[in-house]
């Protein structure tokens, strides 16, 4: 809903303190003169405008002795009715009991049952329909007027708009609030004028500290981890696949895991080979592996993710505490179809070392096991650099997309300046274009004046019809014979009341348009008048027939004359 709640010098301390001391200190600051611009967001109906027009001619006309000063005055609203109603700058008589004598006198004139505002405060404000939430506000002004309206508003907009208007003032712009509004928590942004609390001056900010009052990043939504995802995803029938390839290998313990070694599926008894890390549960196959397993296991699954086929690693020695076992383990790649990703299915195989491996390995388990440890550490090693390589490839990568990203930046920045360039001079061509406009409906109103001046100075009666017979122009004298207002205008002539003796006037005049010939004749009035009625054809500038023009010229003295010369010397001719 949409509140419209407006009056002429609302809050008057406020109006008198801008008309006393701020303005005037803004004129002084510019004795060579100067053009400001002001806006007025939420102007409702017209009438803070309209005020703050008249408050800086007040203050103008009182600071005689310095330059030229001129104020251009932006009002915006979001109500388009609003704006209508504005533009009109028509009110009602309640406009008495807000303005004083003078200022009415000053400002507006009388029409018919309200006042008008006067042209050449009128000409001061231009009234657009605007929505401040998302429409990009006006720049460079000097004065920004905004009461009564941030109340409506919850405190997040509040501290989106707060920096913007910021941003909209020059510096030391003025910034005019409510009596119940406030620059809130940005001290460093506005300051209050003394004297008056409503008022405040634009403070110089940094403009990391402004942006930071605009949001600029969006929250993303909580996304599942990885395992989550692939869990959801699973397909219903896999562990009766996993159980089918497990009876083909005669059941041995396993795990199915993704391509990150995340468990999906564990089937048998897989703790010889697998335990819980401590600290946070981690179901990664990685953190889970025993210490005689975890390398071997690392390359084998690698080796199996890069080449998407079955890896296998055979007699692995293995201690499970005093026992040594060998363990045979197998990674198996699966896919669901062609293009989705992959799964491993890892099994783990152990059995006892026999008595003969251990005689043809040797009595003592220890080179062996040395030589293995060695093996796991040379792997380990080569998976770190294989890391530290990758990691160094993704800074790169990752570099280089910031160096792009940058550079879409820096090109963003110059379309956008480029951008608002094209909008100051398109801006510019609509003030040219505006003046124009107004200095041609200027060289109008006064043809139009000196048109009626002509026509009321000729002292004859004159009717201009449509090719309807419908009024359209008419001179006062015509009053004297038609019973004729303002509001007749477009209205059939013969529902005028008139005090022509001439019921055959219709006919004549369709004639006239019918043949172009015009008609001329004598008539009577119902008082004794007589006039001489002549209807010609109405022609435009094209010499095109577009209605017709009545003239009624008085001859009564020439009939009175007439009727006493007809019994002396026969009638007059």
């Amino acid at each position: 809903m949409l509140i419209g709640v407006t009056s002429f010098f609302r809050d008057p301390t406020v109006w008198e303190h801008l008309c006393n001391e701020t303005i005037p200190a803004l004129l002084a600051a510019n004795p060579d003169g100067a053009a400001f611009k002001a806006w007025v967001p939420a102007c409702s109906t017209g009438e803070e405008a309209y005020t703050l027009a008249m408050v800086f001619d007040e203050a103008v006309t009182r600071a005689s002795g310095l330059g030229k000063f001129s104020l251009q005055i932006f009002a915006t609203d979001l109500h388009g009715d609003a704006i209508d109603k504005a533009r009109q700058g028509m009110f009602g008589r309640a406009v008495e009991d807000a303005l004083s004598h003078e200022r009415l006198l000053r400002y507006f004139i009388v029409d018919g049952a309200g006042y008008r505002i006067r042209k050449e405060l009128r000409n001061m404000i231009i009234f657009a329909q605007q929505n401040i939430i998302s429409d990009p506000p006006f720049t460079k002004l000097d004065i920004l007027s905004c009461r009564n309206l941030l109340i409506y508003f919850n405190p997040k907009l509040q501290e989106q708009l707060i920096p913007l208007f910021h941003y909209a003032l020059k510096p030391e712009g003025l910034l005019v609030l409510g009596s119940a509004d406030t620059p809130g928590s940005y001290n460093e942004l506005f300051t209050p004028v003394p004297g008056c609390g409503r008022i405040y001056r634009r403070l110089d900010a940094s403009t990391q500290r402004v942006a930071n009052y605009f949001p600029t990043k969006i929250a993303k939504a909580a996304q599942p981890s990885s395992i989550e995802v692939t869990t959801m995803t699973m397909n219903g029938n896999i562990q009766t696949q996993v159980e089918h390839l497990l009876l083909k290998a005669h059941t041995p313990a396993a795990v199915m895991i993704n391509s990150d070694g995340d468990i999906l599926y564990i089937h048998g008894r897989t703790g010889t080979f697998l335990e819980p890390a401590a600290g946070r549960a981690n179901w990664n196959i990685h953190a889970m592996a025993r210490d005689g397993l975890r390398y071997e296991l690392a390359d084998l699954i690698e080796r199996a993710n890069r080449s998407e086929s079955t890896e296998t690693v055979r007699e692995l020695l293995f201690k499970d505490g005093a026992a040594s076992l060998l363990v045979d383990m197998t990674a198996e790649v699966l896919r669901e179809d062609a293009h989705s990703g992959h799964n491993l299915l890892v099994t783990f195989n152990a059995s006892p070392m026999p008595a003969r491996k251990r005689g043809s390995r040797g009595a003592d388990p220890r080179p062996q096991e040395l030589e293995q440890q060695l093996t796991m550490a040379r792997l380990e090693l080569q998976a770190v650099r294989e890391e530290m390589q990758t990691s160094r490839e993704e800074l790169k990568a990752a570099n280089e997309e910031l160096q792009s990203t940058n550079e879409e930046l820096q090109s963003t920045n110059e379309e956008l300046t480029t951008s608002k360039e094209e909008m100051q001079s398109l801006n510019e061509e609509l003030y040219t274009v505006n003046a124009e406009l107004q200095s041609k409906v200027d060289d109008l109103s006064l043809v139009n004046s000196d048109m009626k001046n002509l026509l009321n100075s000729t002292d004859i009666a004159v009717i201009f019809l449509d090719s309807q017979m419908n009024i359209r122009r008419y001179t006062n004298q015509a009053t004297q014979l038609y019973k004729l207002i303002a509001t007749d205008l477009n209205r059939p002539l013969s529902d005028i009341a008139n005090d022509l003796v001439y019921p055959t006037m219709e006919d004549d005049a369709a004639e006239v348009l019918r043949s172009l010939v015009f008609c001329e004749r004598q008539i009577p009035t119902r008082d004794g008048r007589w006039f001489m009625v002549r209807i010609m054809p109405y022609r435009t500038v094209n010499n095109v027939i577009d209605g017709l023009v009545l003239t009624f010229v008085n001859v009564t003295e020439l009939k009175l004359l007439e009727a006493r010369l007809t019994p002396e010397g026969g009638s007059l001719k």
